[in-house]
């Protein structure tokens, strides 16, 4: 796992980030469950991982943002819980704090969907495979990190976007997921 020392506090393990598109998001359900890309560029550490550090105890999640213009913002929920395979990744999440607003509530209680496996509320698509990506969509999403990279600030719903920072679907250069527990 790769682990962050530095950001309010220390002690998280990072288990996303995008910055220069480099990787590829738009994978499969196994690509997604086990992870992929490199920890010290951008990867997806994995869904059964995920798991794993947040099954017990109670876990804070993190999620830091950056712009194109070289602004940044945070969100960090005091409730986070991703369940396991069997039930196809259930995200808990809850007690928004911080400067980003709140993209996550709408996807909370959501089953994780990719391309070739649809979890979504939506009734008549896949939201994995409309919006290039892979998340715990709803009907489908606020906020969309594992979307295609742009190397601008794009108006598009395929790109990653954190709705209630920048706008309903303006493109990110940076994001970074991360968890530890609470104390």
């Amino acid at each position: 796992v790769y682990c962050d020392m530095k950001t309010d506090c220390s002690g998280w393990t990072v288990f996303q980030r995008r910055q220069d598109g480099s990787v590829d998001f738009y994978r499969n359900w196994t690509d997604y469950e086990n992870g992929f890309g490199e920890l010290t560029g951008e990867f997806w550490l994995g869904l059964s991982k995920i798991h794993r550090l947040t099954k017990e105890g109670s876990n804070t999640q993190r999620v830091d943002l950056g712009d194109f213009e070289g602004n940044t913002a945070y969100a960090n929920y005091s409730t986070f819980n991703v369940s396991d395979g069997s039930t196809e990744y259930i995200l808990t999440v809850g007690g928004y704090s911080g400067t980003a607003g709140d993209s996550l509530a709408y996807h909370n209680g959501m089953r994780f969907s990719t391309r070739d496996n649809d979890n979504d509320n939506h009734e008549s698509l896949n939201c994995a495979q409309h919006y290039t990506g892979a998340w715990w969509y709803n009907t489908c999403a606020y906020s969309h990190l594992n979307g295609l990279y742009f190397n601008t600030a794009n108006d598009d719903y395929r790109g990653t976007y954190w709705r209630h920072w920048k706008g309903a679907t303006i493109s990110l250069k940076f994001s970074e997921m991360k968890t530890r527990r609470n104390n």
